[in-house]
């Protein structure tokens, strides 16, 4: 078993060599507006051909992308904090250390397309067009909540984008219906279906499959492999680990997920199969979480501090755009490091607003229910208590 988790933690951490942050350049401010990098060459099954091997970045791109993902890892040291001084109660599952996954994908679709996710959706949120504040007031429950403080951790929604999804696995056969809706109305649009490792052994998922490749549906169903389901390592848990051939009958392609230039290509591959009516895709992201499962799990009885540092050190995602940016001159230390520092004031204001917006009334509590219906009585906790609810 412990030579199943080395094999992994080494496909993990075992991409494009990159230069330490420790011996980056200092750019000069006559940026470059562009570079060519090599990305790590993905593992592919039922496939001819698989992503390229080498990508173009703009320094345009790279800054959204960077800003990007240190917003979504602040935010998510925020919400730890902000749970531990219990301004957060119930379930909270944290992404830092997979920023590269929700960024690269949403940087391979196009905004029409569709994303639908597990319960670690925060980072997915934040790319989707949430804003830190209202994802932040949604963990506090207050009204300025992107769901008016009635969704919590697990269900945040946006224009095109499901949740959030609080029972594993069960975003398998929505994302295929998700997608069944793309195809019936002709739109040439596709759906992301995102769920981990450990939904990855879930009976809902193959039929979600079955369904996908009998009707051709345009479905990219990725599983998120952080190594751990839970507390339980993968090769505790699944008899084969091979979790992007794990379609059968359909295609598949294995990824460096901490690298968020390889998840964008090979996103656009995905998302090209998927458009041009030859039937579902599987992906899988080989990433890794910092936090233990959800915030009642402090992650050290499963898995080292040597392993968690060994992997901050040599893959994190967001110091390889780093030093790849400044390496090539696409920008300086002082340029992100103001970009960090406008990030961190953003997030104390996105807190600050969490924790003194007021809570959603009582009256509201039945509010909501339909997104356009006239105004009828829901029953409370017992038949003698009656709420409004209103659109």
């Amino acid at each position: 078993m412990r030579k199943m988790l080395a094999a992994a933690l080494s496909r993990v951490l075992g991409g494009v060599p990159q230069t330490p942050s420790s011996r980056v350049l200092v750019a000069s401010c006559n940026y470059s507006k562009d570079a060519t990098f090599e990305i790590k060459k993905c593992d592919i099954y039922r496939l001819e051909e698989g992503p390229p091997v080498a990508t173009v970045l703009t320094r345009e791109d790279g800054l959204q992308y960077y800003k990007t993902m240190q917003t979504i890892r602040r935010m998510e040291l925020k919400a730890d904090q902000l749970y531990k001084q219990k301004f957060i109660r119930g379930f909270c599952h944290l992404c830092d250390g997979q920023e590269a996954g929700c960024v690269g994908l949403e940087a391979g679709i196009k905004p029409s397309d569709h994303v639908i996710t597990s319960y670690r959706a925060h980072g997915f949120c934040y790319t989707r067009g949430l804003s830190a504040r209202s994802i932040l007031a949604e963990l506090t429950g207050r009204r300025g909540g992107c769901a008016k403080g009635k969704g919590g951790s697990m269900h945040m929604y946006s224009k095109n984008f499901y949740g959030g999804n609080g029972i594993v696995g069960a975003q398998g056969p929505l994302g295929a219906g998700i997608a069944l809706a793309c195809k019936y109305k002709g739109t040439d649009e596709v759906t992301l279906t995102v769920y981990g490792d450990g939904a990855a052994n879930q009976g809902q998922i193959f039929e979600a499959y079955n369904v996908a490749a009998l009707w051709k549906l345009p479905c990219v169903f990725i599983c998120e492999n952080n190594l751990y389901g839970m507390g339980t390592a993968v090769g505790r848990a699944a008899a084969s680990t091979d979790y992007y051939k794990r379609g059968n009958f359909i295609p598949g392609l294995r990824v460096d997920g901490m690298d968020v230039l390889c998840v964008r290509e090979a996103t656009k591959f995905a998302a090209n199969y998927c458009r041009s009516g030859r039937g579902p895709i599987v992906m899988e992201l080989l990433t890794y979480r910092y936090h233990g499962h959800s915030m009642s799990d402090p992650g050290v009885s499963y898995c080292t501090r040597e392993e968690i540092h060994n992997v901050r050190k040599t893959s994190d995602p967001v110091m390889l755009l780093r030093d790849r940016m400044v390496n090539n001159k696409l920008a300086s230390i002082e340029e992100l490091k103001e970009i960090d520092v406008a990030v961190r004031k953003e997030i104390e204001d996105a807190a600050q607003f969490a924790t003194t917006d007021p809570e959603p009334p009582l009256d509201e509590i039945g509010h909501h229910i339909y997104s356009s219906s006239p105004p009828f009585e829901v029953r409370g906790a017992n038949q003698w208590i009656k709420f409004k609810s209103m659109s």
